[in-house]
């Protein structure tokens, strides 16, 4: 578990954001766990949410840019199969340690998850084009 766990960590980057000793557990854990992971797998992220988009008879391609944007919040709002693949491509990369912390408020964290992963497709918007 320790060689895991120790491989993981070496693989993303350091803590991404400030955390002061005013900030809540859950904002540490944001800085120092997810944000890292969520850069990490960002590649993927577009991919998998372009192949999403060709399985859904290519809509998406054909929608302005603010739809595009709308779709990207919806659909990871509403499509549970579709966000629990995007949760688990995070929590997979979670130490030992950082699950145990997970497990103990993880309805807020996968709020704060997936609000992060909306932000950062939408903020790609311009990669999504016609495959």
């Amino acid at each position: 578990m320790e060689s895991r766990d120790i491989g993981l960590t070496e693989l993303r980057s350091k803590s991404i954001g400030n955390i002061t000793a005013n900030s809540s557990t859950e904002e540490v854990f944001q800085n120092q766990t997810l944000r890292p992971i969520l850069k990490f797998q960002n590649d993927l992220f577009v991919e998998v949410f372009r192949n999403y988009a060709v399985k859904q008879k290519n809509v998406f391609f054909t929608l302005p840019p603010q739809k595009k944007m709308d779709y990207i919040e919806h659909v990871i709002q509403r499509d549970i199969k579709f966000r629990n693949a995007l949760k688990g491509m995070v929590i997979g990369l979670f130490t030992t340690k950082e699950y145990q912390e997970y497990i103990q408020n993880s309805s807020n964290l996968n709020k704060r998850m997936m609000n992060m992963v909306i932000e950062r497709l939408k903020s790609q918007i311009q990669l999504f084009e016609y495959p």
